[in-house]
């Protein structure tokens, strides 16, 4: 599977009016169309080419959420993870918690690798038969140097985002007083479903390593420290869910385990995300 040169297309680049080419969302922004022709893009990327993403958001992010479940009250006060002690508030049974973790990508098959801190309660949650999933979202290297604006733009806007450099727009850049410079919610994300496998000794060459260089604090809670018990484990990806961004121009589904875990690295470094070099803007991302 080959991309195209630039898998996002301005519609000035693919024919579309002046007009469409203010590139504003049109319905289905937490959606996709029924008829791809809808994408003011002119195509939506292919679930696998999503996925082609994905995998490169795995290799560049080193942070995500961990959801799991926690216990009812009769398991945890027998099963040894939770214990009377702790005065954890009633009620929580069955009750969902996602909490950040160091999260790398070190074993280069999809399945995220993660230092598991064995009194930490996402680990115990799982010891305790809570499912897990991994969240995560692109965060860009750089502001847009054209930001999304909050009103329709005219037509002289589109003209001054094709010939001008946009530098005198209150929405351009880090300026405005944006709490986030960019818009998160057209940027890809997504969700790994699975379970955790502990990697074994006999597995580990090269592992630490990888996840120190990822994480340098992490040498401090390496398995065998004097801190706290901790293990290297997997997350084995069972289930994908992607949001590319808006609906009208990204996939938004599910992505087939298969051919997440199956992508080359190869083809995840020939592509590029959105705000990995300076001079992008928010309508028209080249890959």
């Amino acid at each position: 599977m080959k991309f195209t040169k630039a898998l996002f297309l301005a519609p000035v680049l693919s024919g579309c009016s002046i007009a469409d080419s203010v590139l504003e969302p049109r319905g289905h922004i937490a959606s996709n169309p029924d008829d791809p022709s809808q994408s003011v893009l002119g195509r939506i990327p292919t679930a696998y080419e999503s996925a082609v993403l994905g995998r490169r958001i795995l290799a560049l992010s080193p942070l995500g959420t961990l959801a799991t479940v926690f216990p009812s009250s009769s398991s945890s006060s027998s099963d040894g993870h939770y214990s009377a002690e702790e005065r954890r508030p009633a009620g929580l049974g069955g009750v969902p918690l996602g909490l950040m973790d160091y999260v790398a990508d070190c074993e280069n098959g999809g399945n995220p690798t993660i230092l598991a801190i064995n009194i930490a309660t996402s680990f115990r949650n799982v010891r305790a038969g809570s499912n897990i999933s991994l969240a995560q979202a692109w965060a860009p290297r750089y502001a847009p140097d054209k930001r999304i604006k909050s009103t329709r733009p005219s037509f002289w806007d589109w003209l001054s985002g094709v010939f001008g450099s946009g530098s005198d727009d209150v929405d351009a850049g880090n300026g405005g007083g944006d709490s986030v410079p960019y818009s998160a919610a057209n940027l890809p994300r997504y969700s790994l479903v699975g379970y955790l496998e502990k990697i074994e000794a006999t597995e580990l060459a090269g592992i630490s390593s990888c996840f120190v260089k990822q994480h340098p604090d992490a040498k401090y809670w390496l398995p065998g420290n004097s801190i706290h018990e901790s293990e290297f484990v997997r997350l084995v990806v069972t289930q994908v869910y992607w949001i590319g961004g808006f609906g009208d121009r990204a996939y938004i589904g599910w992505i087939d385990p298969a051919d997440w875990k199956n992508i080359t690295r190869k083809e995840w470094e020939a592509v590029r995300l959105p705000g990995e070099k300076k001079g992008w803007d928010e309508w028209r991302v080249e890959i």
